[in-house]
């Protein structure tokens, strides 16, 4: 019973294509053996029983032999039977109850055996047996005044089209539902391995746009969540390929002004000691923007499983709030934490510290002189909300997206005096890699950047 139990936890889920095909299979099945069974029988009465025609023919013989009967006697079915004579190339003979002949010529020996042998009009006829069958057909107005006995002509026989409907009902029926199958099929399973095909032809000439049409989509089986994935790995890819290019762009960009720099303090006459001094300060940025920018391309672009530990938001502000303190001159009581012990969250220590450290420094940097920083949040079922508040003004509300997008710098600054416009969207990335989420909205006083993780 245990072993029952768990094979049905294996079996696929109702919307699987695997139910799709065994319908399909089982419904071609049941419909071949009613074919097989229906349209048998009813080509076995066909080719068994005489047509209708045939019927109506031989109880119309039948009839004329009663009437020459009732008319004539003995002469009237002589003269009967020689009339049909040259008609019907085959045996004819009129014979009463006895089983003796009406007419005014016995039978023979051989013709009275024959006549223990006689079918009716409704009887089935074998086509393997030796000659044609001989019939008893009774007198239609008076069946006890007698019968009329023929040899069934040949054109009578049924079956003649035998072979012809063998081959519709054994080969171009079963054939035809076949096709139906192999087209039930098709729209099951090819079309839509057709259009993943496009899909990833379309990829592979740089349309990463293409998306698949809804009814692959939309369908609940396998091929249908193929479907969605390849719809979100194409706009992942899009995504990044954009976002790839745009960095590419920007990174050229950033980077020609410092080179243009370097070039005109290497071609100035300044002493040797303030070259230095600009030379290091030209590579120390431009050292930065590209580990920066390396950085925001690998969280991108980075899919991986991170290693998450538990942590104490406190412990992880004091030490960020130190190294703050040390690179802006700032005093520790204008850096302000109202969060209690007990905040714990879950994540990946190195990303989440350098997310809040990017928040940090972009909070300092446009703070006030004399302004302070706040950092607070509460607890929200699975998840702490924390928030990170400056005073510096705030910025436009149309603004609040877009100072998470890379090389982004609504101040105006210089390239490198204020950064590079790549700390946020790190911080974001990084933050969203910890399946948490990073947004921001302004108080009246200055800008606060939102949080949500998840809690211990």
């Amino acid at each position: 019973m245990t072993g029952f139990k768990a094979t049905l936890k294996r079996l696929p889920g109702k919307h699987s294509l695997f139910w799709k095909l065994a319908c399909l299979l089982i419904a071609f099945c049941l419909l071949m053996i009613w074919l097989s069974w229906s349209w048998g029988r009813y080509m076995e009465e066909q080719n068994a029983f005489l047509s209708s025609e045939a019927r109506a023919t031989l109880s119309g013989y039948a009839a004329g032999a009663e009437l020459a009967w009732n008319k004539g006697g003995n002469a009237g079915v002589d003269a009967w039977l020689s009339t049909m004579g040259k008609h019907e190339r085959t045996w004819l003979g009129v014979i009463g109850n006895d089983l003796q002949s009406l007419s005014s010529y016995p039978l023979t020996d051989k013709e009275s055996q024959r006549l223990t042998f006689l079918r009716g009009l409704d009887w089935p006829v074998s086509r393997h047996a030796k000659g044609l069958p001989w019939l008893k057909i009774p007198f239609p107005g008076d069946p006890g005044a007698g019968s009329l006995v023929i040899e069934l002509p040949r054109r009578f026989m049924p079956g003649q089209n035998q072979l012809f409907w063998r081959i519709v009902t054994n080969g171009v029926i079963p054939g035809l539902f076949t096709l139906l199958l192999c087209i039930g099929l098709y729209r099951l399973l090819i079309m839509p391995l057709n259009h993943l095909r496009e899909q990833a032809n379309a990829w592979r000439a740089d349309q990463l746009s293409t998306r698949l049409s809804r009814d692959t989509t939309s369908r609940q089986d396998e091929l249908g969540e193929l479907g969605r994935a390849f719809d979100q790995m194409s706009e992942r890819l899009q995504g990044t390929v954009a976002l790839q290019q745009q960095m590419l762009r920007d990174l050229s960009h950033e980077l020609r002004t410092p080179l243009s720099r370097l070039r005109v303090a290497c071609d100035s006459e300044q002493d040797l000691t303030q070259l230095r001094e600009r030379l290091g300060r030209e590579v120390d940025g431009m050292q930065r923007l590209v580990e920066d920018t390396l950085q925001l391309a690998w969280l991108d672009t980075e899919r991986a499983p991170l290693p998450k530990e538990d942590i104490q938001v406190q412990a992880l502000w004091d030490m960020l709030r130190e190294n703050a303190c040390f690179e802006s001159g700032w005093p520790p009581s204008r850096l302000q934490c109202e969060l209690e012990a007990d905040c714990w969250v879950r994540g990946n220590l190195n990303l989440l510290a350098q997310a809040l450290e990017n928040i940090l420094r972009n909070a300092i940097r446009h703070s006030p002189q004399n302004g302070t920083v706040q950092l607070g949040g509460q607890r929200e079922g699975d998840h702490w909300h924390l928030w990170l508040e400056d005073q510096g003004g705030g910025i436009d509300e149309l603004e609040l997206e877009r100072i998470f997008a890379p090389f982004t710098r609504l101040d105006g600054s210089r390239p490198g005096d204020g950064g590079f416009g790549l700390g946020l969207s790190i911080a974001r990335n990084a933050v969203q890699r910890q399946d948490g989420s990073l947004w921001a909205e302004n108080t009246g006083q200055g800008l606060r950047v939102h949080m949500r993780l998840l809690a211990r």
